[in-house]
């Protein structure tokens, strides 16, 4: 089924206690589990990837509950968990009522699981990535709870920012909750640094692979960004690829939902990844005390910002 139909069986109570959500929105995925497994005092066990663990699984939907609580099994996985797993895991949650079970999977093998548990009282869902009406009313949604004041044409231009990726502008209502009014688009363009615009992504591109950026950063000046938002666009690009560094060399991998606090598309975690280890850590070091230290200059002197970010570039280039 679909999220239309799905919000039919929320709103009527009559949702199955095995769920298997997929689809091209990740973030719809990540919101659906959270909302159908938060449950006060009940016993959770979240699995997350290469974490799984088949007989773990089954003995915690398999275990009397204690003191009347509830057992709630989450597995999150990019890999396929085997079939006949699943079968079991859905069979346990039949036999007990008390029972939950959400298989969410981020994989890209949607065919698999349109049909798959037909027999069985399992709902499938797929979410795909919302619409603009559904997505403005995704962030507003969220922005009440968050007891964030913003209007629609505000929400609009939140989701412009990040190229209406909803789990980047609803990480950014954290950022706006420090706000006690009204939120205007001014505040978004202030606090808000938009690392999904495409102009930007690639000219930090450019600068990484040390190509001319002398064209570039004229258009991208002409078109009215400011500089001290495209330096702190920059510190955030940098210090999101130490992350990924950073992982990479504790784990040997990287996992985009422990670094970057959401799922992301396999071709972009494998960009971040491979950019991310080209660069050394004190090579890092220094890339953000430059950074910092220009942007410090930029805010507590009356010297010409453009001269001043046109240099740091030009330095930034040479430490790599």
């Amino acid at each position: 089924m679909y999220k239309a139909e799905f919000d039919k069986h929320i709103q009527s109570k009559s949702v199955s206690n095995a769920l298997v959500f997929f689809g091209e929105s990740a973030f719809l995925i990540d919101m659906y589990t959270k909302m159908m497994t938060n449950i006060e005092d009940a016993n959770t066990l979240t699995y997350y990837y290469d974490e799984y663990d088949f007989n773990s699984a089954k003995a915690h939907l398999s275990q009397a509950s204690l003191f009347g609580d509830r057992n709630i099994l989450i597995i999150k996985s990019e890999k396929k968990v085997n079939k006949k797993d699943l079968e079991t895991l859905i069979a346990l949650c039949e036999k007990n009522p008390d029972n939950i079970f959400v298989y969410a999977y981020y994989g890209s093998d949607h065919k698999t699981y349109t049909k798959a548990f037909a027999k069985t009282k399992a709902m499938n869902v797929r979410f795909f990535n919302p619409k603009e009406y559904e997505a403005q009313n995704i962030i507003l949604n969220l922005a009440q709870q968050k007891n964030v004041k913003i209007d629609k044409y505000s929400v609009s231009h939140l989701l412009n920012t990040h190229n209406a990726d909803v789990a980047l502008a609803a990480n950014e209502l954290d950022k706006l909750a420090v706000f006690d009014r009204e939120i205007t688009t001014k505040d978004i363009d202030n606090v808000v640094y938009g690392l999904g615009e495409i102009n930007l992504e690639d000219f930090m591109k450019k600068l990484l692979e040390k190509r001319d950026i002398t064209e570039d950063l004229q258009n991208i000046l002409e078109h009215g960004e400011d500089e001290i938002r495209i330096l702190t666009t920059l510190t955030s690009y940098i210090t999101q690829l130490y992350m990924f560094n950073i992982y990479i060399r504790v784990n040997g991998a990287p996992n985009a939902l422990e670094i970057l606090g959401y799922p992301a598309p396999k071709f972009v975690v494998d960009a971040k990844a491979n950019q991310s280890i080209k660069i050394k850590p004190p090579v890092y070091y220094k890339l953000h005390e430059l950074l910092l230290d220009s942007e410090l200059q930029m805010k507590s002197t009356h010297t010409d910002k453009g001269a001043i970010l046109r240099s740091t570039l030009i330095r930034f280039q040479k430490i790599l």
